[in-house]
């Protein structure tokens, strides 16, 4: 293959991937006619309680051996510390913006966070050595070895009616962000296009998920990449999940189901 433009290929997909996964927390509308997608009118409103420590939210938080098929551990360095890192130009776009960095919305008691990171068999062509690939079996190769889903999953807790109020911010927040706006994390702008409502999974007493469509360096389409909040009594379960290869190709993709069950299940 001519490696000299393999190697440029790879390396502005490289920089739109490295952009992107500061903002997203790196390692993406359906209908709305379920208890997921606009549960937070149907349901009741939660009760005051007690907020979890951060010690009981580590334990309920699903970890290596919860969710089959998935390498599950602690986020690394490319995701944000803390909600100072993150900033944006519209605070009603605030908690999207958390959610999608992997942060807990709002103004937790106290959080736990961990990585999911689906686990794959190489290809057929990813196997072949660089000597027997054409430039297309290169990108091919590339393409496949970044379509993973990889899920950051974070529990949250607050006092009194706080994720009450926290989970109401997000469903707000999707229908007055519809527009986009700008998300900096660690010094890194990203331009959010468009927000859309996106059908939730259902589990847990309210949930609400959204899609949001991302300008990528070097990419002629924005990226969507996907997230839900979902309430469970006093605390809230954030989810987002990433797919660089889907992203690059433009293939569809959703937050896992399994991982969700997985979490939804150690918080019953």
């Amino acid at each position: 293959m001519n490696r000299t433009s393999g190697a440029r290929w790879c390396a502005t997909v490289a920089v739109s991937a490295l952009s992107l996964a500061l903002v997203t927390g790196c390692a993406e509308s359906g209908s709305d006619d379920s208890k997921g997608s606009d549960s937070s009118s149907a349901a009741p409103a939660a009760p005051a309680e007690k907020a979890l420590g951060a010690a009981e939210l580590k334990k309920l938080i699903i970890a290596q051996g919860d969710v089959e098929g998935y390498e599950v551990k602690a986020p690394d360095a490319q995701l944000p510390a803390s909600q100072s890192e993150v900033k944006v130009d519209k605070a009603e776009c605030e908690p999207l913006a958390f959610a999608m960095s992997g942060l807990a919305p709002g103004e937790p008691a106290a959080d736990a966070r961990n990585m999911a990171t689906e686990k794959k068999s190489p290809t057929d062509t990813a196997s072949k050595s660089m000597e027997d690939m054409t430039e297309g079996d290169f990108e091919d190769a590339f393409s496949d070895a970044l379509s993973v889903n990889m899920t950051a999953v974070g529990l949250s807790s607050y006092d009194g009616d706080g994720t009450a109020a926290t989970f109401k911010s997000v469903s707000d927040a999707i229908a007055d962000c519809a527009g986009g706006f700008t998300l900096t994390t660690k010094g890194t702008a990203q331009k959010v296009v468009k927000v859309a409502t996106e059908k939730g999974s259902g589990t847990g007493d309210e949930s609400v998920a959204f899609s949001a469509s991302v300008e990528m360096e070097g990419q002629e389409a924005p990226g969507t990449v996907h997230a839900e909040v979902v309430r469970h009594g006093g605390t809230l379960a954030t989810y987002y999940t990433i797919n660089m290869g889907a992203l690059l190709t433009g293939e569809e993709y959703e937050i896992p189901a399994t991982v969700v069950e997985a979490q939804a299940a150690k918080l019953k």
